[in-house]
Order: C-alpha cells, then sequence, then structure tokens
C-alpha cells in the first residue's frame, strides 16, 4: 500500500475528474516517471471513492471496472486518419499502423513504471491511504484508455472506423478489444448487440486477466516498475499486433469501404 498527498487547493477541480486524469495519462508523453506516478495517484483516489460506493468486491470482481471503462472510452481523444498522417511523417497503411502500436507500447510501458514507482513511494502528509486493489484498477484503467485509443485509431489507418454515436462507437472497440480483433459491423447482431451479456462478460474476463497481469508491479522497491513496464510493452504490442493483422486481412478482403 502506498499514501498519497490529495490535489492541491489551488488546482482547479476538473484536473482531477476521472475523464481528465485519464486523458492527460493517455495523451501527455512528456511526463517523467514522477509526474505519471502523481496522476496514477489521483486516479486512484478518485477510483477509491468511486469503488466505496460500489462495494467491497467491486473491483476484484470486474464489472464495476467495465462500468468505468465504458464511461471512459467516449472522451478518449481519438485522431482521424489525415491527423494521424500529419503526426507521423506522413506514414500511411502498415507503416502508419506499427507507428502508433510502437507509441501506444511506450506509453502504457511508462504507465507500468509508474504504477511500480506509486507502489514503492509514499508522498507527503495528510496522507490518504490507497490498498493495492485499487492501485491496480488505477493502472488497468489508465492501460486501457491507452489501448482502447490504439484500437480506434488502427481502425482509421485502415478505414475501417466505426458508424455510430460516440457511446456506442467506443464501446464497439471496447468489444475489439477484448477479443483483441477488428469490429465486425456485419457480424451476429450488428453494432446494436457490442453491449449484450455476452460481450461484457468478455469484456469484465479480459478486465480482471490484465489487472490480475499488473500484480507485479507490487514487487519490492522499483523492482515492479521494471516488470511492469516490460510486461505493459509485450502485452500493448500482441494486442496491436493482433489487431493490425485482423484489419489488414479484411481490408485486402474488401470488407471496407474504400
Amino acid at each position: 500500500m502506498c499514501r498519497l498527498s490529495p490535489p492541491r487547493p489551488d488546482e482547479p477541480a476538473g484536473r482531477n475528474s476521472l475523464p481528465e486524469l485519464v486523458a492527460r495519462l493517455v495523451s501527455e508523453e512528456s511526463l517523467d516517471r514522477s509526474a505519471r506516478s502523481r496522476l496514477l495517484g489521483r486516479l486512484a483516489l478518485a477510483l477509491a471513492g468511486r469503488a466505496r460506493g460500489a462495494g467491497g468486491g467491486a473491483i476484484t470482481g470486474g464489472r464495476w471496472l467495465v462500468d468505468v471503462v465504458l464511461e471512459l472510452a467516449p472522451h478518449l481523444a481519438v485522431r482521424d486518419l489525415t491527423t494521424l498522417r500529419a503526426h507521423h511523417g506522413g506514414r500511411s497503411g502498415d507503416e502508419l499502423a506499427e507507428a502508433l502500436v510502437a507509441a501506444a507500447a511506450k506509453t502504457t510501458a511508462a504507465i507500468g513504471a509508474a504504477g511500480g514507482a506509486l507502489a514503492a513511494l509514499e508522498f507527503a502528509a495528510p496522507p490518504t491511504l490507497l490498498t493495492a486493489p485499487v492501485q491496480l484498477a488505477a493502472e488497468t484503467v489508465a492501460v486501457v484508455a491507452v489501448e482502447l485509443k490504439l484500437v480506434a485509431e488502427l481502425h482509421e489507418v485502415y478505414r475501417a472506423a466505426v458508424p455510430a454515436p460516440p457511446a456506442e462507437r467506443a464501446a464497439a472497440y471496447a468489444v475489439a478489444w477484448a477479443r483483441q480483433r477488428g469490429v465486425d459491423p456485419f457480424g451476429s447482431g450488428g453494432l446494436g448487440s457490442v453491449l449484450g451479456t455476452a460481450a461484457r462478460r468478455e469484456l469484465r474476463q479480459r478486465l480482471v486477466r490484465r489487472t490480475g497481469r499488473n500484480v507485479v508491479t507490487l514487487a519490492p522497491f522499483l523492482a515492479g516498475a521494471l516488470a511492469g513496464a516490460e510486461m505493459n510493452r509485450r502485452q500493448t504490442r500482441s494486442l496491436g499486433a493482433a489487431v493490425t493483422r485482423d484489419l489488414r486481412r479484411r481490408a485486402t478482403g474488401g470488407w471496407f469501404r474504400p
């Protein structure tokens, strides 16, 4: 467990909302490990407040995490193809996809390192005690946000963006993340069924597994930082490769619009 200082009194409240904290963890590549650890700690504090209202077993059971992820997913800033190409030197197709996967893996590795540092440090008083499940939930939410953004932007790369309202589109990408493949809008039930019982169960099971893997960040001293960084890097690269292969196959087969 670790102790965290609360937000400074002069800090705007919006800077500590769940969507804002996740957005900063996902997008601010220039953060050093110390700053990222503080952000991750504040995300953990915000999640702890939510978890208290949901009951003691909410985090470990996974259903609460599903609700949190689906709430946050529509707020992720997904770039369109034009913006992605501009940010990556005009790359397109597989080269652009690889650049996105590499960048996402770098970010999730940094989050894993920050999670390990968070577990190893105690911040200034007045303290708030965080339990291990809350720390792990915070890292999981941050990592999944990065990977959901990656999944969505890979769909942009292969011209397979989901034509749906934001919440429904985000849910479709969340299910694609759980299944590690592209969204199939012509599959059984279509997009309208992405939040069905079976899909939510798949998402919950994947979130629980991912949270369990993040236990490595709780290793003593900074060993958890090294282990967490490497584990996240591998997992994100594996996800990116799987989704890319599926989208490339479908694009080659003419499944998506030209």
